[in-house]
């Protein structure tokens, strides 16, 4: 007759199934062999995180907030989308694409090769389902490649979540900006920005 028994009589695993980890390298392969046509995905720390799926709050927001920095930075300095680089020890398993980034220098500097920290002004990403992530995991991988502005655009919360100050692979300042106040740019200090403005 079989026994009955709980999961705690059956102990903790001995070890966790091991997880692939992806490096660039590896990605930049798969890509040229066609694996990820039509799909979209970043890497982050090792593990291909799914960008497909876009919702439409979340496309809305991202047209708002594009169009604002196209008309503080100019449009040559601005990459919705687009994947960049981060510190020297993450490169390896990490190339995220943030929602939105302004760079110092203009498009075409970026043909063969992808923004670096120095070179970036302001980062974003507008959560509305990776709230969570966006201000741990990618809050940590950004501010130990030192960005010192970063925004996370809180769709479900209608704020925006600011990072800056970066330190020792941690952000020491954050603010939490209601949609209907005045927020500015590190890097364009007599711009601003309000989300109450956005017509979504």
């Amino acid at each position: 007759m079989p026994l009955a028994i709980s999961q705690e009589q059956l102990g903790a695993p001995l070890s966790a199934p091991r997880k692939k980890t992806w490096t660039r390298k590896e990605c930049d392969a798969l890509e040229k062999m066609g694996v990820f046509e039509g799909q979209r995905y970043e890497l982050i720390e090792g593990e291909l995180i799914d960008k497909m799926g876009i919702n439409s709050p979340h496309a809305s927001f991202l047209v708002f907030l594009t169009a604002w920095a196209h008309c503080v930075f100019g449009s040559l300095h601005v990459r919705p989308q687009l994947q960049i680089d981060v510190s020297p020890e993450d490169n390896p398993t990490s190339r995220p694409q943030p929602d939105l980034c302004v760079t110092a220098q203009s498009y075409e500097h970026f043909f063969s090769s992808d923004p670096n920290p120095p070179g970036i002004r302001l980062l974003v990403e507008v959560a509305d389902t990776t709230l969570h992530f966006d201000t741990t995991t990618k809050a940590a991988l950004y501010a130990r490649a030192g960005i010192a502005d970063y925004w996370v655009l809180d769709v479900n919360g209608r704020r925006i979540i600011v990072h800056r100050n970066p330190e020792e692979g941690k952000y020491r300042s954050l603010t939490v900006f209601e949609a209907a106040e005045l927020l500015s740019p590190l890097a364009a200090p007599e711009s601003s920005f309000r989300l109450a403005d956005s017509p979504f």
